[in-house]
């Protein structure tokens, strides 16, 4: 008799103990990968290289950043999440990384970007030069390594503050609602800009917030 009770407040208490776990927030989503062109869609001409490089080698008559189509666009749509990449540019390359993007189409109307691009040793910042976010603030600091150069930058948007860290500091905490960029939508997709120029991205991943 004893043995049944026991096996009966086992079984209860597993029982108690799944329904607790589910209940608990959904803090430990996992990272996922996206340094894998299947993640992609793009009419670019985007390589994947050895060790999971995302290269760009725009073709013959490829030029500047209107060619939407030609961008890597991510297949989902992302709210709240932190995405990680590493990037290499060559002397005055330029590329950039959009998010919450609503028509691919139209990205710099419809998104919000935050600007790649060769200005290592540069002074005095604006919006426009590496880590800044196009339309609201410039990076509070010149983190970017010289050309040629492997990059690390994390885009932490929630709600609406947007945050990016480049190479180990972060640059920009800005609250989107105070900016140009307040009508953007609070779901996009994710590209990352062919400017015309060849560039490398690897260890791309993301984790929803």
């Amino acid at each position: 008799m004893k043995s049944t009770n026991k096996l009966s407040n086992l079984l209860l208490l597993t029982f108690v103990t799944g329904i607790f776990i589910m209940l608990l927030p959904a803090e430990g989503v996992a990272q996922q990968s996206l340094n894998d062109l299947s993640k992609w869609e793009t009419n670019g001409n985007w390589i994947q290289e050895e060790d999971n490089v995302l290269s760009i080698q725009p073709r013959p008559g490829e030029e500047g950043w209107r060619r939407f189509d030609d961008y890597l666009w991510s297949k989902k749509q992302y709210g709240d999440f932190a995405l990680e990449l590493e990037y290499k540019i060559p002397e005055d390359g330029n590329s950039g990384v959009f998010v919450r993007v609503r028509e691919k189409d139209d990205p710099v109307e419809t998104g919000i970007e935050v600007q790649i691009n060769d200005v290592h040793g540069k002074e005095e910042l604006t919006a426009h030069d590496c880590g800044g976010v196009i339309g609201t603030v410039g990076p509070s600091k010149n983190m970017a390594k010289p050309a040629d150069e492997w990059n690390k930058m994390r885009v932490t948007v929630v709600g609406t503050q947007l945050k990016v860290n480049l190479n180990g500091e972060q640059v920009v905490n800005v609250n989107l609602q105070n900016t140009s960029r307040s009508d953007r939508p609070m779901k996009g997709y994710i590209g990352l800009q062919d400017h015309g120029l060849p560039l490398q991205f690897r260890n791309v991943s993301i984790k929803e917030l």
